[in-house]
Order: C-alpha cells, then sequence, then structure tokens
C-alpha cells in the first residue's frame, strides 16, 4: 500500500488534460498497489499563496524561536511540506504555459523549498533530503515539445527533472499528452498519453 500525492496545478478544471492524465497516473498507480491512500492538492484552487519577504524571512528562523504571528505566517508552508514527506508516490500535473509551469506549481516549489529540512549543504555543494520517492509528471502541452524544433521551448520536464531532483527527488518520470491543438495529432493525443503511462 502507498500513499499517493496528487498536485494538481491547471487552469482548466475539470477539462484539463494534465489533471486527466494525472487521473491515469494514479489509477494506474491503485492497479499495482491496491488500497493505497490519495490525497489531492488543486494549487488553483486552494490560491495557494507566493512567498513574500516576510514568510522567506521566516524560514530560517529556528523553530523556537518563532512567534505566534510567525507561526502563522509559515503554516501553509509547514502543512505542503508535511504532505510531501508523508508520500510515497507524488503526481504533478504540469501544463505548460508560456513555455513553462503555472505560477501556483512554482509558488508550491518555493514553499518546499526549505534549508535544513528539504535540502542541505555539504563539502560538495547541495544535498536533497527528500529522498526514497517516486514523482510522475502529467504534462500537456498544445504543441509538440518532447522532440522537433518545440523542444528547445520546453522548460517544464528540464526544470521540474533539475530542480526536484536537487532536493532528493531524482527518481521522476514525465508522461506527456502533446499536440493538443495540432490537427493530426490532438486527435488520438490523450489516448496515446494514457497508453504510454508504465509503472515502476
Amino acid at each position: 500500500m502507498k500513499h499517493i500525492l496528487h498536485v494538481m496545478s491547471s487552469l482548466q478544471g475539470k477539462q484539463s488534460y494534465s489533471i486527466k492524465l494525472g487521473q491515469a497516473i494514479v489509477e494506474k498507480i491503485q492497479e499495482k498497489y491496491p488500497e493505497s491512500t490519495i490525497e489531492e492538492l488543486n494549487l488553483v484552487a486552494t490560491e495557494i499563496p507566493h512567498l513574500n519577504p516576510d514568510v522567506l524571512r521566516t524560514f530560517f528562523i529556528p523553530g523556537d524561536q518563532l512567534s505566534e504571528d510567525e507561526k502563522r505566517s509559515i503554516r501553509f508552508s509547514d502543512e505542503v511540506v508535511k504532505q510531501l514527506f508523508a508520500a510515497d508516490i507524488i503526481v504533478i500535473g504540469a501544463p505548460l504555459y508560456n513555455f513553462t509551469i503555472h505560477t501556483s506549481l512554482k509558488a508550491w516549489i518555493d514553499h518546499i523549498t526549505r534549508a535544513g529540512i528539504t535540502f542541505g549543504h555539504n563539502e560538495n555543494g547541495l544535498v536533497g533530503k527528500v529522498t526514497g520517492k517516486k514523482v510522475y509528471v502529467a504534462m500537456s502541452s498544445g504543441g509538440v515539445y518532447s522532440e522537433g524544433p518545440g523542444k528547445a521551448n520546453d522548460f517544464v520536464a528540464p526544470y521540474l527533472k533539475s530542480f526536484l531532483g536537487a532536493l532528493g527527488m531524482t527518481d521522476l518520470t514525465v508522461f506527456r499528452a502533446e499536440g493538443l491543438k495540432v490537427p493530426g495529432v490532438m486527435e488520438h493525443a490523450m489516448e496515446k498519453a494514457i497508453d504510454s503511462i508504465a509503472i515502476d
């Protein structure tokens, strides 16, 4: 049995291709690991707050030195970090908007990036502390970005692989629903994406 965290960052709600692909990934995980538990985090519906100077400053204050106001300001970050560590498998819905991820997903990344908690440093540099997780990315895009001329403009998959890897989440697989606005491709794009899902 696994605990699955499904993170969504689409603006399209029920019509979202990345959410549909993410749900298909979750279903495949459940087939492999029956009775797994699922926790959903819709970053857009949550209206996840972006970092501000006060919250960032609070990240670097030892917990036993925080005032009550500071504890309240950091509560959301603490909650999503707790969610992250509690998950065995993380499914991240990541539609490509303007060549990159939505601001809500970037804000979530900012909130889970906590010195001394999710990462540290040693003599060799950055050390990720969020280890032992399997991450699946459900990426959607109107164009084709896995190959061809569009590949140079994909700042979703490379960024997530690089940064989440730096936090210790190095076991990451990307499944793509792409060409969703391309005639001749769009008609079978979701079917192809779902058929590509393979759970390690």
